[in-house]
C-alpha cells in the first residue's frame, strides 16, 4: 500500500503540526498507511507541546514533485555484457523496446545498446571478428558441444569452402582463427596442426574419429551445428558479447531520485527514447523510456490546516491530493478527482479531527488528546479568540479530562514557552508565522502574527522592524506587509506595517491616524478579524 503524507502549511504552527500527527494516528487505526510530516522547522511552542506529551517530531518533507521512482519504468530491464547480441535482440523484440542497458557480472551499468547500434554494426563492422564465449556460440548456432576446453573465444572466422588441397596449400591459419567447415578430415587435420583452437562443424555431421582424437590431444574447442555453412557464417556474428556493440559515447543515465521535470528537459534536448536508471553506486535498476512518462504513481497527500497552493509544499500540482481538512476559507486548489474535503467554521483544525474520532467512536489516547488540546488552545488563544465556537469548547473540555490537565493553566505554560523571543533575530521573528494572501487576482500581501508576552522587546526596536518589512516587501514583490504583535493577556494586538498598508488599515479600522506600534483592542484573530478588515479597507479605497 502506497504511503500517504499528511502535512500542514509552511511556517508550521502548533495546530497544523498536531493536526498532521493526530489525523495520521486516526487514519492508521483505520488501516491506512499514512505519515505525518512538516514543511519547515517547528516553533518553540510546538516543540514544547511535543516534548510535554512525549511525541517525536515529524520528519521534514521537502517537496512532493514527481521523481523517476514514481514512474512505472521498465524495472530490471537490462542484460549482462557477456550475453550474445542475438539474446539482446530477441529480448528487444519480445518486449517491444528499442534499447537496453548492459551491465557487468555485478549489475554495474556498462553501456546502452539499441537496435540502431546493432544494425550499424552488422552492416558496417568487421563481421569476421568474434569476441564471445563458447556457450554463446553454442546458443546462437543451436549447436551441440563436442569438445570444450575454453570458455572465452576470440578470433577471425575462416570458412573451409575451398577444395581441401587448395585450402591446405594457400590458407594460413593461427590459433586465433575460428574454422567453419563440414567433416573434411584433411582440412581439420591441417587446421589442428596449424594450432587452431576453435572449429565449428556444419550440417550436423559427425567429425572423423581420428580428427576428434587429435583435436582432444591439442585441446581444440569443437561445436557441431545443424545449420549449413551459409547460415552458420551469417549467424555467428550474433554470438558476440553485447558490450562489443555498445555505443562508446557517454550515455545519459538517471537516478530514481531525479525529478520528472529534469528528465523531460533533458530528453527534449537529446531526443533519445531510452535512458538507463541507476542508483548512487552505479547499479542498474532498469530502463526509462519516453513512452513511460504517461504512467506515473503520484505521491498521495492529505492537507491539514490549509487549502491554498501558496501556503503548501513545492510540487503539490504533481501530487495527488486525496483529502483536505481545514478551518480556513476555501482557497485556490483544484483536484482531478473528487476528494473528501472537510471544512468547518471552527477555531482549530484539531476540533474537526476530534469530531472524526467521535464519529468513529474511536478511543483517544492521552498523548493524542494532548496534541489535539494543544492545537485548539493555540489557535483559539485559550478559547478567547473570536474564532472560538461551541465545538472548540466541547472538545477542549473532553480532551482536558483525558489528559488530566487544567486547560487554562496548561495553555499559559504553552504560550509562555512559545512566545519567548530570546535567541531570535528580527527576520526569524517576522517569518515565524507569516501568511500570504491575494486580492485583485494577482496582487499579494502578507500578514505576520507574533504571539509574545514580551511586547516591549519588539516595540522598542520598531524602526528596525519597519525597515525590514519594507525590504521584504520589495524583495518578495508584495503590495504591502502587516505585522501583528498579539498580547494574549490583554486580548489585543500592536500593529507594524509598510507605508503602503497605512491607508488601507486606517480605512478598514476607521482610524483617522494610525501610527507604527499602535494598539487595537480585541484584535487577536488574523483569519476572522485582521484579514477581513484589511480586505474591507482595500474595498473602501477603490
Amino acid at each position: 500500500m502506497d504511503k500517504t503524507y499528511i502535512f500542514g502549511h509552511h511556517n508550521p504552527d502548533t495546530d497544523s503540526v498536531c493536526a498532521a500527527i493526530t489525523l495520521s494516528y486516526y487514519k492508521n487505526k483505520l488501516g491506512e498507511n499514512t505519515e505525518a510530516r512538516v514543511l519547515d522547522e517547528i516553533n518553540k511552542e510546538t516543540q514544547f507541546v511535543l516534548n510535554y506529551f512525549n511525541v517525536p517530531e515529524p520528519n521534514y518533507l521537502d517537496n512532493v514533485k514527481l521523481q523517476i521512482k514514481d514512474i512505472y519504468y521498465h524495472k530490471n530491464y537490462f542484460m549482462k555484457n557477456t550475453s550474445s547480441i542475438k539474446k539482446v535482440y530477441d529480448f528487444l523484440l519480445e518486449k517491444s523496446i528499442t534499447g537496453l542497458p548492459i551491465v557487468d557480472e555485478n549489475n554495474k551499468f556498462v553501456g546502452l545498446i539499441t537496435l540502431k547500434m546493432i544494425l550499424n554494426k552488422l552492416i558496417g563492422a568487421n563481421l569476421r571478428h568474434i569476441n564471445t564465449s563458447y556457450n554463446n556460440i553454442l546458443e546462437v548456432l543451436n549447436g551441440t558441444e563436442v569438445l570444450k576446453f575454453n570458455e572465452e573465444i576470440i578470433g577471425e572466422v575462416i570458412v573451409g569452402g575451398y577444395r581441401s588441397i587448395i585450402f591446405v596449400n594457400e590458407i594460413k591459419l593461427s590459433e586465433k582463427d575460428i574454422l567453419i567447415t563440414s567433416n573434411r578430415p584433411m582440412i581439420i587435420n591441417y587446421a589442428i596442426d596449424e594450432g587452431i583452437k576453435n572449429i565449428i562443424i556444419v550440417g550436423n555431421q559427425d567429425i572423423d574419429n581420428d580428427c576428434l582424437k587429435k583435436a582432444k590431444e591439442h585441446k581444440v574447442n569443437i561445436i557441431k551445428t545443424s545449420y549449413d555453412t551459409f547460415y552458420t557464417v551469417k549467424k555467428i556474428s550474433l554470438s558476440n558479447y553485447a558490450d562489443n556493440f555498445c555505443d562508446d559515447k557517454r550515455v545519459i543515465c538517471f537516478n530514481e531520485d531525479d525529478y520528472y521535470n529534469d528528465f523531460v528537459d533533458v530528453s527534449r534536448k537529446l531526443k533519445h527514447n531510452n535512458y538507463p536508471v541507476i542508483d548512487e553506486n552505479n547499479n542498474c535498476l532498469g530502463l526509462l523510456r519516453l513512452t513511460d512518462l504517461d504512467n506515473v504513481n503520484r505521491k498521495k497527500v492529505i492537507l491539514v490546516d490549509h487549502n491554498e497552493s501558496g501556503q503548501s509544499i513545492l510540487g503539490l500540482n504533481q501530487a495527488e491530493i486525496v483529502e483536505i481538512i481545514d478551518h480556513h476559507k476555501i482557497g485556490d486548489l483544484t483536484t482531478n478527482n473528487p476528494i473528501n474535503f472537510r471544512n468547518m467554521a471552527v477555531g482549530s483544525t484539531n476540533t474537526i479531527i476530534y469530531q472524526l474520532y467521535k464519529e468513529k467512536n474511536m478511543e483517544i489516547p492521552k498523548h493524542i488528546a494532548g496534541l489535539m488540546l494543544s492545537g485548539i488552545l493555540s489557535d483559539t488563544l485559550i478559547l478567547k479568540s473570536p474564532t472560538t465556537t461551541s465545538y472548540d469548547e466541547e472538545a477542549v473540555k473532553n480532551l482536558a479530562e483525558i489528559t488530566g490537565e487544567n486547560y487554562e493553566e496548561y495553555g499559559l505554560k504553552m504560550f509562555k514557552a512559545g512566545t519567548s523571543l530570546k535567541g531570535k533575530n528580527r527576520e526569524d521573528i517576522i517569518n515565524t508565522d507569516i501568511k500570504t494572501f491575494t486580492y485583485n487576482e494577482n496582487d499579494k500581501y502578507a500578514v505576520s502574527q507574533i504571539f509574545t508576552l514580551d511586547i516591549d522587546s519588539v516595540l522598542k526596536d520598531i524602526d528596525s522592524y519597519v525597515n525590514l518589512i519594507e525590504q521584504m516587501k520589495d524583495d518578495l514583490k508584495y503590495k504591502f506587509i502587516v505585522v501583528v504583535i498579539t498580547d494574549i493577556l490583554k486580548n489585543g494586538s500592536y500593529f507594524i506595517f509598510t507605508k503602503d498598508a497605512k491607508e488601507i488599515l486606517e480605512a478598514g479600522y476607521a482610524i483617522k491616524e494610525l501610527k507604527q506600534g499602535d494598539y487595537i483592542d480585541g484584535q487577536v484573530s488574523r483569519k476572522k478579524q485582521i484579514v477581513p478588515t484589511i480586505i474591507n479597507g482595500i474595498n473602501r479605497l477603490k
